[in-house]
């Protein structure tokens, strides 16, 4: 029987009242809001804005700005300024330090390498760069060898057994001003000087956030033959058209480096000579976890890619099967009271229990932050992302949270 002869036949009144009922419930379909839609919050701009401007009179932030995107279109963009003095108003071309948020830029840049089958997760990383075969492990006040190889997949999820400080409480991985760059000459030698130090706990075996991209950096050296800012540039940041994205602070980019806002214990101010990181134009250095240097729209180009499953304006950076892979739960709950009900996936947090921050965002949502305080969201289910940008210190977890609020919602009062 072909598929038309199975088909129910009606006739006369039957058919006419068969048409109609489709008729209506067509109509009823086109009017009726969908999932995303129905999902924003009708009180969203009005709310962001408040929020932001509670940030700045709380003297959390200075200057910040929110963009969203939705269905493919900006559908909120805000700029709150402090006009406190030592301050900067946010333009179009204002530059941030992103820290942390370069680490998912790095992730996709393994991920484009995994794709041309130059290497697998499993593969221990001295495969390529020898000096991790010998790794050792903290052992109470001693140390003894890793029982477990450093594997690739380690370091994309922070279970390499590397945080950002020494166990012995020296600093020389540490977010100290200049330490890295200007201790290391480049990528490999950082490399070497990490070798030497004991793991917190052999590799695979546990969760803890620390300097695994500084090795991924190297890594994409490696398998590329490129240097690790040459290869961002060509594989990410030419085809996404992030032209402001860039690990150096020339003259003229330094000029639109917003000022740091501090509030931390006896500390309130702007300055704009604490860096923190080395932006040198003639650095080597460039670390793949925190040295990315950016704005809202470029980040806000990076961010469409990955709401739409790896393509970007009809041009595919990476496959869906990569963002999947990006997106799968490797350790559960991260960072109890500071990111509760978030797992950890390819160095970003994936919301899985939106009901512990109170939000109304869905499970599938997924981003990361930065130290000072740049904060984005891909929520890939209803096709919207979210970026915020300030330089604020110190670190602030509940901004992303009250913005998703905003957004979606709140299930608390």
């Amino acid at each position: 029987m072909t598929r038309a002869d199975s088909r129910t036949r009606t006739t006369g009144h039957e058919g006419t009242h068969m048409l109609i009922h489709t008729l209506i419930g067509l109509l009823a379909l086109s009017q009726a809001p969908t999932a995303s839609q129905a999902d924003l919050n009708p009180g969203m701009q009005d709310e962001i804005i408040a929020v932001q401007e509670a940030l700045i009179e709380d003297e959390v932030t200075g200057s910040n700005i929110v963009i969203v995107w939705h269905d493919g279109e900006e559908i909120h963009r805000s700029v709150r300024n402090s006009t406190r003095q030592g301050d900067r108003d946010i333009t179009e071309r204002t530059l941030f330090p992103i820290w942390s948020m370069s680490k998912p830029i790095t992730i996709v840049a393994m991920l484009t390498l995994h794709e041309q089958g130059l290497f697998k997760w499993d593969d221990p990383v001295s495969k390529y760069i020898p000096c991790f075969a010998e790794l050792t492990v903290r052992d109470g006040g001693t140390t003894r060898p890793a029982t477990t190889p450093l594997r690739i997949i380690d370091l994309m999820t922070h279970r390499s057994g590397y945080g950002y400080f020494t166990w012995d409480g020296t600093p020389p991985l540490s977010h100290e001003p200049h330490t890295w760059q200007t201790r290391h000459e480049d990528l490999q030698e950082f490399c070497e000087v990490a070798a030497k130090y004991p793991l917190e706990f052999d590799p695979g075996t546990e969760y803890l956030y620390g300097i695994n991209q500084a090795i991924l950096g190297r890594l994409v050296e490696v398998l590329s033959g490129m240097s690790f800012a040459e290869y961002l540039e060509t594989a990410i940041f030419e085809p996404l058209g992030m032209t402001e994205t860039s690990f150096i602070l020339d003259e003229e980019r330094r000029a639109r480096f917003q000022p740091l806002w501090i509030n931390v214990d006896n500390l309130k101010g702007y300055t704009h000579l604490l860096d923190e990181l080395n932006y040198d134009p003639t650095s080597r250095a460039h670390f793949g976890g925190e040295g990315l240097v950016s704005c809202p729209a470029d980040y806000a180009r990076f961010c469409e890619m990955l709401v739409n499953d790896g393509v970007f304006r009809g041009t595919r950076l990476i496959s869906q099967e990569s963002i999947d892979e990006m997106t799968t739960s490797h350790s559960e709950d991260i960072f109890p009271g500071m990111m509760d009900g978030m797992d950890m996936g390819f160095s970003v947090f994936i919301l899985k229990d939106p009901a512990a921050e109170g939000s109304k965002a869905p499970e599938t949502t997924y981003g990361w932050s930065g130290y000072h305080n740049t904060h984005f969201w891909i929520d890939p289910s209803n096709d919207i992302f979210a970026v915020f940008m300030t330089r604020a210190r110190e670190f602030n977890s509940d901004i992303p949270v009250r913005l998703r609020k905003a957004v979606y919602g709140s299930t608390r009062d």
